[in-house]
């Protein structure tokens, strides 16, 4: 029986770990043919295990040239791109604005949404070449609400929403879709608790403030990614869909205290 991605040539960036990861292994096990993009130099290892003729490539989101030579090895190796999954992002550091940096503004933006914007911009030129295909944003549950010492993560990812739903419009009579998949908290090895905290996941902490009461983990952001990518959701474009336990509607209002986004995508940080 073929798989929901069945020998669709995919990308996915920050493919070495964390969320990025977990989409790489569903996606193989769906059928997918892969490009994994990382900075870590963890995509080579990835791309191995998962098989299926993965490859793995070194990539700077936020380096143009090194986006324009990602895009041509899907193209070069598979023969063309389905699916762009930008996943790669980096959350930077906690604090009121006043107190945050230009360099930590520069950083940040440069690789979550210049990162997303080059890969749109030569992801789309490409699909363009082929008839269509599908895009994946990864972006985050501090883009749609606002949260405390989270205004420069949040002003990119609320940033990556608004690509989302301008390219979906821009391109919907072209057969590309695009879509984002917004993670709330998440139990990816990238927190510092849970680096330190080996229990499966029905022993992580509870935390308060999310009403279905758990973690998130890395496999419930890449099957939604899965989902946005298919053709399951064929008539589905400039969605932002939440995955985040309910965290962007939960408790509004109510004066309960939300726990910060305290995991982001991954691009090896």
């Amino acid at each position: 029986m073929a798989g929901r991605l069945q020998d669709k040539v995919t990308i996915i960036t920050g493919a070495g770990s964390g969320m990025g990861k977990a989409m790489a292994e569903i996606f193989a096990r769906e059928g997918a043919k892969l490009v994994l993009a990382d900075i870590s130099g963890k995509q080579d290892e990835v791309a191995a295990a998962v098989g299926n003729g993965a490859v793995g490539i070194h990539v700077d989101v936020s380096n143009e040239a090194d986006v324009q030579n990602m895009i041509r090895t899907a193209e070069e190796t598979f023969g063309r791109l389905d699916v762009l999954c930008n996943n790669a992002g980096f959350g930077g550091g906690m604090a009121p604005l006043h107190e945050q940096s230009l360099e930590l503004w520069d950083k940040v933006h440069s690789t979550n949404i210049r990162g997303a914007f080059l890969g749109m911009k030569y992801g789309i030129t490409s699909m363009l070449k082929t008839g269509g295909g599908a895009i994946v944003n990864t972006t985050s549950a501090s883009g749609i609400i606002g949260w405390k010492h989270h205004s420069v993560y949040g002003a990119a990812k609320a940033g990556v929403n608004q690509l989302t739903k301008t390219a979906a419009l821009d391109y919907s009579d072209k057969n590309i879709r695009v879509n984002a998949v917004a993670p709330g908290t998440m139990w990816t090895g990238l927190v510092e608790a849970s680096k330190k905290f080996d229990a499966p996941p029905e022993e992580f902490p509870v935390l308060a403030g999310i009403p279905m009461g758990r973690w998130g983990l890395a496999q419930d952001i890449a099957n939604a990614a899965l989902y946005l990518a298919s053709d399951e959701a064929a008539y589905v474009t400039g969605v932002i869909l939440p995955v985040d336990g309910g965290y962007s509607i939960g408790f509004s209002g109510m004066g309960a205290e939300r726990p910060g986004i305290v995991s982001v995508n991954t691009d090896g940080t």
